[in-house]
């Protein structure tokens, strides 16, 4: 049996501007929300869309591109996993972040 993995695909349009951050030996990192849509009919026949929002990281020579290339509303299909901690905010309450670190970045849609 082959080993199951923690690996997520999203298509989705870009909910702001990349936020980046680089570090002092030259590494970067790029974060975005991604926006997916699932579009179905509901029980009155009524078409319905569902928004789901993803917190996306990116890593290395993919956030140099996410800097170059994205902005707000652009369409991208990202490859990654999904990780889950946790963390202490300065007033002391435990703050639990769900987000996808990116593998592989797909740009698509039209050039603009």
């Amino acid at each position: 049996m082959n080993a199951i993995r923690n690996h997520v695909q999203l298509i989705g349009n870009l909910g702001n501007d990349p936020e980046i951050h680089s570090f002092g030996d030259g590494r970067k990192l790029a974060k975005f929300s991604l926006a997916t849509n699932e579009v179905f009919t509901n029980n009155e026949g009524e078409k319905v869309t569902q928004t789901q929002w993803h917190k996306v990281v990116f890593f290395g020579r993919t956030a140099e591109t996410v800097e170059k290339y994205l902005h707000k509303g652009k369409e991208v299909a990202v490859t990654g996993k999904i990780s889950y901690r946790e963390y202490e905010d300065k007033e002391g309450v435990k703050r639990y972040v769900t987000e996808i670190i990116g593998d592989e970045l797909l740009l698509l849609g039209s050039k603009q």
